[in-house]
């Protein structure tokens, strides 16, 4: 039986992931779970799942925590020190980050340097240090096992194949809720809009990167560090039936591709029983009834943010960083109403082109510069 533990439990991952776990109720042990303020569900899952510690990041709520968690669990943990705590604890087989955006990073140094498998759906954390963590995990022995759709469906075609036969990766996109909408009517994008996703379902953060096709570009970051690959060899290609999940080509031109429903529960289960596809009771596969497949080239000039991605990691050192950060910060102030949809990417190429570049940050020069860009941001964004 795997001991699992769960960041981010009450978010979109985090749920779905425990929706997983109930399918297999004698292959896992929920060990820990975390949330950020959501003490309501958080209940609800600490009576369903039985875990052994438990952490509310948000420390504004501890009184709540007091009445309520201290009840129901023994070991409970607050704030941002108890999540990096539980993090690092190594009483479990696999940690699922399902944390969103920055804040995920440091949880996941923190598990890999104890040894822990990391079931990685926390993009971020390798935008903001993939070389820190890539090294950390040779060094420990550690796997990394992709949640992302799309990282998972090149995890499963790059298996059993060898590495110096991989001509290049195809990453697929939806093309998010303004495919088609024409650019000159971006200006009047609202929050709803954007939060109007045509295939998946996930929490608000990662919609609206959807939406800017911003979460494509941090994408093609993170397969740049999983599979230890150079950008100029990872291409977008737009699908808008998110059917086919991701591709991989290889030196004779040869192309496999994964193929579901757009689920996330598929690619969750993969990462916490590979090498196993687990049997599952959820609706099954049937090409026939989606009928055709298409494909379009990704317009870098309607979502810049892709353009923008590709540019930092081209760049290397310090660009990703900023990239990432102003990303996390504007999206917030877009969900909040303070900036327009088409400011998003300005502001983020203004963080970018204003920062002082450094080569390999370490882990300290990494919070530095996110650091840096918070202070940026919030100057631009209160102007």
């Amino acid at each position: 039986m795997k001991k699992i533990s769960i960041l981010g439990s009450t978010g979109s991952i985090g749920t779905q992931a425990l929706e997983v776990i109930k399918q297999h109720p004698d292959q896992f042990k929920v060990i820990a779970l975390s949330a950020h303020r959501n003490i309501r569900l958080l209940i609800e899952q600490i009576k369903e799942f039985h875990p052994d510690t438990v952490c509310i990041s948000d420390t504004a709520l501890s009184e709540d925590i007091k009445n309520n968690l201290g009840k129901m669990c023994n070991d409970v943990l607050y704030g941002r020190e108890g999540l990096l705590e539980l993090a690092g604890r190594d009483n479990v087989d696999i940690l699922l980050n399902g944390l969103v955006g920055s804040a995920g990073m440091e949880p996941t140094i923190n598990a890999v340097t104890s040894g822990i498998d990391v079931a990685l759906s926390n993009k971020e954390s390798l935008v903001l240090a993939g070389g820190v963590i890539t090294q950390l995990q040779k060094k420990n022995n550690v796997n990394i096992f992709p949640v992302d759709s799309e990282h998972s469906a090149i995890w499963q075609c790059l298996k059993g194949e060898k590495p110096e036969q991989v001509k290049r990766l195809i990453l697929t996109g939806s093309g998010g809720p303004f495919r088609n909408r024409p650019t000159d009517t971006f200006s009047s994008v609202t929050v709803e809009e954007a939060l109007r996703h045509p295939n998946w379902n996930m929490g608000s953060k990662i919609t609206i990167d959807s939406a800017t096709m911003m979460n494509k570009g941090l994408e093609v970051i993170e397969a740049s560090w999983l599979f230890e690959i150079q950008v100029k060899n990872i291409d977008i290609v737009i699908h808008p039936q998110s059917i086919i999940h991701s591709m991989v080509e290889f030196s004779d031109g040869s192309v496999k591709a994964q193929l579901g429903y757009p689920d996330m529960k598929i690619p969750i289960q993969y990462s916490l029983t590979y090498p196993d596809h687990a049997a599952v009771s959820w609706e099954q596969f049937d090409l026939a009834a989606i009928g055709q497949l298409t494909f379009e080239q990704p317009n870098f000039q309607k979502f810049p943010c892709i353009k923008l991605a590709y540019h930092a990691m081209e760049a290397g050192g310090s660009y990703p960083v900023v990239l990432n950060v102003a990303n996390d910060m504007a999206v917030d102030a877009f969900l909040r109403n303070s900036i327009s949809f088409t400011e998003i990417p300005q502001l983020i190429e203004k963080a970018m082109e204003a920062h002082s570049s450094v080569g390999e940050p370490d882990v300290d020069e990494i919070k530095e510069l996110m650091s840096w860009t918070y202070h940026f941001m919030n100057s631009k964004l209160k102007g």
